[in-house]
């Protein structure tokens, strides 16, 4: 197995960092404003992509005319509307509550994609949604 080009790998370092972005952001946002915290830890985001994207020689503004660029561009909208929203419930919240609400796009994005993308909604991934649901509301209930 070609590690560089596994998903499981990616998904497991991408769980590994991102486990300690709410944690970090909680604690910056105790003294700086979320947006200003949104914008630099978004910030080194942009520079490291651009550095990988230089790296591997992919496509930056020839992207912008290809078929797909909207999709790419509203995805890219989603995302910043999203993570000023969650970086602004990090600062208004706990963490406990916060990430686990926030946390739910594991149980929208594949009811949307199934729709979307006619991607398979199987009866374990519909179960596994309900297991979901049901682990958000005990993380989150008193």
């Amino acid at each position: 197995m070609n590690l560089t080009s596994s998903y499981l790998l990616w998904a497991a370092v991408a769980l590994a960092a991102y486990t300690f972005v709410p944690v970090f952001t909680k604690a910056a946002t105790d003294g700086i404003p979320s947006n200003t915290v949104a914008f630099w830890a978004n910030a080194i985001l942009a520079v490291l992509a651009l550095g990988v994207v230089l790296v591997s020689d992919d496509p930056i503004v020839g992207a912008l005319d290809h078929p797909k660029a909207p999709y790419m561009l509203a995805g890219g909208l989603c995302l910043a509307v999203g993570i000023i929203s969650y970086y602004r419930a990090l600062s208004l919240g706990p963490v406990s509550i916060v990430v686990p609400v926030f946390g739910l796009f594991l149980v929208t994005s594949p009811l949307v994609g199934a729709v979307l993308l006619d991607e398979p909604l199987t009866l374990r991934k519909a179960a596994g949604v309900v297991i979901a649901l049901v682990g958000v509301y005990l993380a989150t209930s008193g």
